[in-house]
């Protein structure tokens, strides 16, 4: 993906760890994280992820709204896609991706299935304020921005 997104200009392109962002802190507007976050095995690294997420959007005060984040991850909810998942199933699981071409393989990526409302617990651990959450095409989402002390 990083040498797709080089290819589409004019902005950088950086690979990173999402536990340790090498971006100054409140440097953004706004931030994406789709996709990520639910490939963390533990609460508390998926907990660390989007605080540090939160770490790179800038803060707001009374006067001024600060930067936002969204953040996407898989549903447990998706009893009406191909998977079937749902409410009760097992959170944590391995997911086959399947490879094509002339020698196709079969590669097996963890996932943690948020169940409604656990995103938001997430951030509200993480130290943000959810301002929009939902569900769409089988994913959680949150728009979330820095809790201030003031809020």
């Amino acid at each position: 993906m990083a040498r797709i997104a080089l290819q589409h200009q004019p902005h950088s392109t950086v690979v990173a760890d999402i536990l340790d962002l090498p971006h100054r802190d409140a440097s953004f507007d706004f931030a994406i994280s789709i996709a990520v976050v639910h490939h963390l095995s533990t609460p508390a690294r998926r907990i660390q992820a989007v605080a540090e997420i939160l770490r790179t959007v800038k803060v707001g005060s009374k006067t001024h709204e600060g930067g936002k984040i969204l953040i996407y991850a898989w549903a447990l909810e998706q009893k009406n896609s191909r998977r079937g998942w749902d409410k009760g199933d097992e959170q944590d699981r391995m997911v086959p991706w399947v490879r094509k071409g002339d020698q196709p393989q079969t590669f097996h990526r963890y996932y943690h299935l948020y169940e409604e409302g656990e995103l938001e617990r997430d951030i509200d651990n993480a130290g943000g304020r959810v301002l929009e959450a939902g569900y769409e095409k089988d994913n959680w989402w949150a728009i979330a921005t820095p809790k201030t002390a003031d809020v």
